[in-house]
């Protein structure tokens, strides 16, 4: 069902109309991908928001109407938010009997989400936009399957890294105690990883997803767990979209802004703006990895640079 929202701001269509897509995928009759669609111009140009790990697609967006989906929707874009696997509202949930993880993530939900908009807006050039670990799965995607370059506009990423290469305090207590010690004992206990539970995110991971997360973040090669393909090899061959992207000052080791710079020149991208957010910088704040996109001033902020990004490479 559409839900009505009139609660907008004066500069902007005073409609915003959102509904929930569920997708069937053709190897799991079981599953249902939640795909969320944000619009005032349902003909407006099409724009895919992927979560990261820990996290789903409320990232971008409260029960309130506000977040980045329907800003870009109020705009006159046509938002379309995706929750992998198990996640959100994609059912079933994750339980202790679940086996899929990345490779499922980059090959066959990644893939459902953009045949379903294909299916609704046709092959109308696409801008994707990803937080955090999502970037990384979306950039494993191009790597594995090429054939989605000629969609693809433009792609916009918040925090996006792949491997750690700081080093700090909050670093060593979060990744090296929690994630790389306490979640595999408790994935092993539970048969997933409670991120819930421990108040470590806003949704579950298979133990198989996170193992794969914990891999790729150490300072190794960029390869498939389950094949060994090789990502990193597979993305240099690559003519890659233009890409904005953000970092985030107070940001030490999901994001760090040093971090990012290095997964942006493993990816060979070559038209790319990178911008770390801080006051220093003419920001509005000294935003963190959830608050570069949740805090209310960056609709004011640096959401106008996505904007202007996003109309630049349109022209």
């Amino acid at each position: 069902p559409l839900v009505h929202n009139s609660e907008l701001s004066s500069k902007m269509t005073s409609e915003l109309f959102q509904a929930s897509l569920f997708i069937s995928l053709p190897n799991d009759s079981k599953t249902k991908l939640h795909l969320k669609r944000f619009y005032t111009n349902p003909q407006g140009a099409p724009i895919f928001l992927l979560h990261g790990a820990v996290e789903n697609g409320r990232l971008f967006y409260s029960r309130s109407g506000k977040g980045l989906a329907p800003y870009l929707a109020r705009l006159g874009y046509d938002v379309f938010v995706g929750d992998l696997r198990g996640k959100g509202e994609s059912t079933p949930k994750i339980a202790r009997h679940h086996q899929y993880g990345q490779t499922e993530a980059i090959r066959e939900d990644i893939p459902a989400f953009i045949d379903e908009i294909v299916r609704l807006r046709g092959n109308i050039p696409q801008h994707w936009i990803a937080h955090s670990w999502g970037g990384v799965l979306l950039m494993s995607h191009l790597a594995y399957d090429d054939q989605r370059l000629p969609l693809i506009k433009s792609m916009v990423f918040f925090g996006t890294k792949r491997s750690i290469h700081s080093r700090n305090l909050k670093k060593f207590f979060t990744m090296d105690l929690v994630f790389g010690k306490l979640a595999p004992l408790l994935s092993f206990i539970y048969g997933y990883y409670p991120a819930k539970k421990i108040n470590l995110g806003s949704d579950n991971e298979t133990a198989n997803f996170q193992k794969g997360i914990r891999t790729w973040a150490q300072v190794k090669p960029w390869k498939d767990l389950d094949d060994q393909f090789d990502y990193a090899e597979a993305i240099k061959k690559l003519e890659l979209p233009p890409l904005l992207s953000f970092a985030a000052i107070d940001d030490p080791f999901l994001g760090n802004p040093k971090d990012v710079e290095i997964f942006l020149k493993e990816c060979g991208v070559k038209k790319v703006k990178h911008q770390v957010l801080s006051k220093k910088n003419g920001n509005l704040q000294d935003y963190n990895h959830v608050s570069m996109l949740t805090h209310p001033d960056s609709v004011k902020d640096h959401f106008s640079i996505l904007i202007k990004f996003l109309e630049t490479v349109s022209r």
